[in-house]
């Protein structure tokens, strides 16, 4: 443990910009897929409560959704006609 303290000491820079990575990664491109995920499986049967804080989600998560919504699809399936 006193290793991991004193490499971490001084590689302060370091370990500081890689967890400002990592949070900003999750923040951007992790959470909001999942966002995305969620509300595709549940956006047409959700309680009110539900819809709510998926509203919650979108206006916390909106720059990362932003930045995937181009690439997301989730246009309805064509309907198969049975005669």
């Amino acid at each position: 443990m006193d290793n991991l303290l004193q490499y971490l000491n001084q590689n302060q820079p370091i370990a500081i910009a890689l967890l400002y990575l990592v949070l900003a990664g999750a923040y951007l491109l992790v959470i909001p897929l999942a966002i995305m995920l969620y509300l595709k499986l549940r956006w047409y049967n959700a309680t009110s409560f539900e819809r709510g804080f998926m509203y919650f989600l979108v206006f916390f998560f909106f720059p990362g959704l932003l930045l995937l919504a181009p690439f997301m699809n989730f246009r309805p399936q064509r309907r198969q006609i049975s005669s």
